[in-house]
């Protein structure tokens, strides 16, 4: 048994301390609408740089005259709706469908691997308009993806052979074909820090698995219960989150700042294995945890605290590695005490250093900008049609705006996590 950790139970619930969920706001003070999903650490001005307090302005303002910004909104396109068709990402002849290699996908997170269901709720951590969905489909559409076309829900739901594009669970033409095939519950600022869903207004990973069991009902009345079972034990499921909580909740709200660095790291692992457990308690059998990337080194962290340089800001980095360390840990617990389970750890963090730090050798010429406007701290409504051009050529880009990749990026992400990982929960 891994030290750390108290010994399991066997009544169903929760295996981990789940921590108690400390708001940074008293029950009695109103929460604030929204916070975006802009992952940028505090960093004082220097040079001809904008200050911290001005570019938190510069938000602020246009958060406020978002209303007046005309934007166009789309659907969270479902397999149903695309699977090819209007909605498919990329032009030209499809090349043949791979053989379909498990029964479903499905997926938990942030904004890496939110489809759509931010659409549906009341935030501005939103990316259903332009110039969002850039290259996405042949008309271009925004759809809720945070990219300029696909992003690793879709990559990997091909990669399985189940469908183009995983849909978004709040998508509102969800089909039974879609709930069979798998779908994603991530929400664009949520984290494992039950804080940071508050502060963005986002799907918390506690609502989220609360979602999926509202899921599984409905697979149960579509198909029934052996189509449950399948899914539940041959299908793959992803956990994907915890960069917000380094760098919104840590750094820039400095909500939790009690904590120190190692302190902060052991809390978002604690609350990541509960949320672990939860889910094999829920009956998930194949589990792939993606561990956080160099947040440190994204656009928005490199120009609010990298220096005249803009270089890799080392406190989210460092963070994150913990985290990172914690979760090998928490892991090989939960994998010990579940031995019905596969359980993976996906260290990516090495690989997309390495795609920053040398983007030539993956045939891209910026890593340090994100394509959209300046590329030093637009994301959400700060990259929009409105105050927002966009780069000449996006393909030699790794960032589609300062926090999330380009397609292109994603789709050699998501070759190296299948490849290196993924497969090895493939039976």
């Amino acid at each position: 048994m891994s030290p750390g950790f108290p010994p399991p139970r066997h009544d169903g619930q929760t295996r981990f301390p789940v921590l108690p969920d400390v708001g940074f706001f008293a029950p009695s003070t109103p929460r604030p609408a929204a916070v975006i999903d802009l992952n940028v650490t505090p960093g004082s001005s220097s040079g001809g740089r904008l200050s911290v307090e001005m570019l938190r302005k510069q938000l602020l303002l246009l958060v406020a005259a978002a209303t007046g910004v005309s934007i166009r909104t789309t659907n969270t396109c479902s397999s149903a709706a695309g699977g090819g068709g209007d909605c498919a990402a990329g032009e030209g002849t499809a090349p043949a469908k791979p053989k379909k290699m498990v029964p479903a996908l499905v997926v938990f997170g942030d904004s890496i691997m939110d489809p759509g269901n931010n659409n549906a709720i009341h935030t501005i951590v939103k990316a259903n308009f332009p110039p969002y969905g850039h290259d996405f489909g042949p008309d271009h559409s925004p759809t809720g993806r945070f990219s300029n076309g696909k992003i690793p829900t879709d990559f990997i739901a091909s990669r399985l052979g189940l469908k183009d594009l995983l849909p978004a669970y709040l998508a509102p033409d969800l089909t039974s074909h879609d709930l069979l095939t798998g779908v994603s519950f991530a929400s664009g600022g949520t984290g494992y820090d039950p804080l940071t869903a508050q502060l963005a207004s986002a799907i918390s990973m506690t609502d989220q698995l609360r979602m999926f069991d509202d899921y599984k009902q409905k697979v149960r009345a579509a198909a029934g219960d052996a189509a449950l079972s399948d899914i539940l034990t041959k299908g793959i499921f992803v956990v994907c989150t915890g960069s917000n909580d380094v760098t919104n909740t840590y750094f820039t709200m400095r909500a939790r700042s009690s904590y120190s660095h190692a302190s902060y790291a052991s809390f978002v692992v604690a609350h990541a294995a509960a949320f672990l457990d939860g889910l094999l308690s829920a009956g998930a059998r194949h589990v792939a945890v993606i561990g956080l990337p160099p947040v440190g080194c994204m656009p928005s962290q490199r120009t609010l605290s990298g220096g005249m340089a803009r270089d890799c800001s080392p406190g989210p980095n460092e963070i994150a590695e913990m985290v990172n360390a914690g979760m090998g840990s928490a892991v090989e617990f939960l994998k010990a005490n579940n031995p019905g389970a596969k359980v993976v750890l996906v260290d990516m963090y090495g690989f997309f250093m390495d795609m920053m730090v040398r983007p030539q050798g993956y045939d891209f010429r910026e890593s340090t900008l994100g394509c959209c406007g300046m590329g030093m701290m637009e994301v959400s409504v700060l990259c929009n049609g409105v105050t927002s051009a966009v780069c000449g050529d996006v393909a030699d880009y790794l960032f589609w705006d300062s926090y999330h990749p380009t397609e292109k990026a994603y789709g050699i992400l998501v070759d190296f996590v299948y490849d290196k990982y993924l497969q090895k929960l493939i039976e």
